[in-house]
């Protein structure tokens, strides 16, 4: 026995000792080898987003310069000119339009009393002036061209001028007819200090457009003045047009010429919105060609659709014509 337990107890250390070693080798490798794995795994879990960026970055770049470019188109140094040339002519025309208003509106506050008295309809000089005035300031910076001068009735004659109405030059333009019509316009067009006034000494005519009992008022007084021999202008779209296109007609004006068997002139402006665009009066472009009034000629009918489904269509080919 004892040999035998000297034998296991040298083996056993022996067996021991020489696994030991092996064990201990064996362990750093099992280690190692996981940690290359998870290194392994990280490797190519950055390599997948370092890929990914790559191709976000990739599918930005053309993005960013699509924008960039169209950022450069819409703000190019020429767009940019231009529209600074249109801001200055437009201040320019306010400028001018404004300082020759002065001494013409001195001058109309001293032949009001008299004109009023001797012409209280047509008030002829005092039209007369706001036709110097129109004329001058749009000489300046645009050309206005009358088209179908010889369809004009006589300055004396009850007339219904109807008009497009797109731009805030509609008016100017509309004064190289040189008749003395009245117009309509918003009751808060005639406290402007000096313009207002002048509107106010010429006789046209004010409207409370919400009022209904101003509506019918108006109406009355433009059958009064075409009884009388003036002449009078409506737009009949009843308010600028936002966008340039012509909108439907309404039947107000028709209705008077209707029934007091008035000539109804159709006028199509052409290019005024071009010039000056509604809602951006501050900017006056340079337009090949300028303004053009288009005069129709005259139509006289007791049926008020008629006379507004023909002025409708007139006014409409020719700014097709035109377009």
């Amino acid at each position: 026995a004892s040999p035998l337990a000297a034998r296991t107890g040298t083996l056993l250390p022996a067996r021991v000792r020489r696994a030991a070693p092996v064990a201990a080798a064996a362990i750093p490798a099992r280690v190692s080898v996981a940690g290359d794995a998870r290194l392994r795994a990280t490797a190519r879990l950055r390599a997948v987003g370092v890929r990914a960026r790559v191709a976000d970055r990739a599918s930005v770049v053309p993005r960013a310069s699509a924008s960039a470019a169209a950022d450069v188109g819409a703000n190019s140094p020429r767009d940019e000119k231009l529209s600074v040339i249109a801001i200055a002519r437009a201040m320019c025309f306010y400028l001018v339009t404004f300082t020759l208003a002065l001494p013409l509106f001195a001058a109309m506050c001293a032949m009001f009393p008299f004109t009023y008295l001797t012409d209280k309809y047509r008030r002829y000089a005092l039209s007369f002036v706001n036709d110097i005035w129109a004329v001058i300031s749009t000489g300046l910076f645009f050309k206005v061209e009358v088209i179908g001068k010889e369809n004009l009735p006589p300055a004396d004659a009850g007339a219904v001028y109807v008009a497009n109405h797109a731009s805030y030059l509609d008016i100017y333009s509309l004064f190289h007819l040189r008749r003395p019509f009245k117009f309509i316009s918003k009751v808060s067009n005639f406290i402007i200090p000096i313009i207002g006034w002048s509107m106010y000494m010429t006789g046209h005519i004010a409207l409370k457009r919400t009022d209904r009992k101003s509506q019918m008022k108006t109406l009355k007084d433009c059958r009064e003045l075409l009884q009388k021999n003036c002449p009078v202008l409506f737009f009949p779209e009843g308010t600028r047009s936002p966008d340039g296109n012509m909108g439907d007609f309404k039947k107000g004006a028709f209705s008077v010429a209707a029934k007091e068997n008035a000539l109804v002139v159709p006028v199509t402006l052409v290019n005024c919105s071009k010039v000056m665009k509604n809602g951006r009066e501050w900017a006056m472009r340079s337009v090949p060609g300028g303004i053009k009034v288009v005069v129709h000629p005259p139509i006289r009918s007791t049926d008020a659709n008629e006379l507004c489904e023909k002025s409708f269509k007139t006014i409409k080919e020719t700014l097709v014509q035109y377009s």
